[in-house]
C-alpha cells in the first residue's frame, strides 16, 4: 500500500508540473520525464526536448494475435490495467471506458487497450470471453494478455502501479487510471477511470489532441 500511495504522489506531482508548464490551452501537456539533448546543426548548438515515450512491446489479444507498439499506429490509444475477476474498481474502469469506446467506435484514429495483470487466469480466450460480454468487436478495443515479465514491466511505463499482492481482494493491486498516449507514444494526460467526471475530461482531451492532426 506504501508503495502504491508514493507512486501516486509520484505521479500526481508529474501532472501538476506539466499543466504548469503548459501555457497553451489548445494543447496537452507532454507527460513523464524529459532530457534536453544538444547537438550542432550547419555549424549551429540546436538543444531539443527529449521526452518519455511507450518502448515497444508484444502482447497476444483477446483474438490469440499478436499486438505490438506498431498496432497502435497511426493512432491515439487509452491504456489501462485490469484482470477479468477483479472485485472492486475494474468492473467501474470498464463501465466507463465503454462510453469512450462508443463515442469514438469505428474512429481509425483512436484505440484502447487493456492489460490483464492476472497473468496466469487471463488468458486470450477468457479476455475474449470478457471482451464478448462488454459488447466489443472488431480491434479497436484491445485486451492485452502476456508474461508477468512483459506485464507488469510495462506498466511504469505508463506510471501506473500494478502489484501482486495475496493481502487485497482479488490478489492483484493496481491503480485505476486511463493513460492518453498520442501517435508518437507520449502521454499526454491520465484520468482516474473510477470517476465518472474525469473520463469525460479524458473524452474532451481526445478530442483535443485529435485536433492537433486535422491537416
Amino acid at each position: 500500500m506504501m508503495r502504491n500511495l508514493l507512486f501516486t504522489i509520484a505521479f500526481i506531482s508529474i501532472l501538476a508540473l506539466s499543466a504548469c508548464q503548459s501555457t497553451n490551452t489548445d494543447k496537452l501537456p507532454i507527460l513523464g520525464s524529459r532530457e534536453p539533448v544538444t547537438t550542432e546543426v550547419n555549424g549551429e548548438t540546436v538543444t531539443d526536448t527529449v521526452y518519455h515515450s511507450i518502448p515497444d512491446f508484444e502482447f497476444l489479444n483477446q483474438d490469440s494475435l499478436p499486438i505490438t507498439g506498431k498496432t497502435f499506429e497511426n493512432s491515439i490509444y487509452v491504456a489501462d490495467f485490469f484482470f477479468t475477476s477483479c472485485p472492486s474498481i475494474c468492473p467501474i474502469m470498464h463501465r466507463n471506458l465503454l462510453e469512450v469506446y462508443k463515442k469514438y467506435k469505428d474512429n481509425p484514429e483512436v484505440m484502447l487497450l487493456s492489460h490483464s495483470i492476472d497473468t496466469k487466469y487471463d488468458t486470450p480466450s477468457v479476455l475474449k470471453s470478457y471482451a464478448e460480454k462488454l459488447g466489443i468487436s472488431g480491434n479497436q478495443w484491445q485486451f492485452a494478455s502476456g508474461t508477468r515479465e512483459t506485464i507488469y514491466g510495462i506498466s511504469p511505463e505508463y506510471m501506473v502501479f500494478t502489484e501482486e499482492n495475496d493481502q487485497v481482494a482479488g490478489g492483484f493491486e493496481h491503480q485505476g487510471w486511463f493513460i492518453l498516449v498520442d501517435k508518437d507514444k507520449h502521454i499526454r494526460g491520465a484520468y482516474n477511470g473510477t470517476d465518472e467526471k474525469e473520463v469525460a475530461k479524458l473524452m474532451k482531451d481526445m478530442d483535443i489532441l485529435l485536433s492537433e492532426y486535422e491537416k
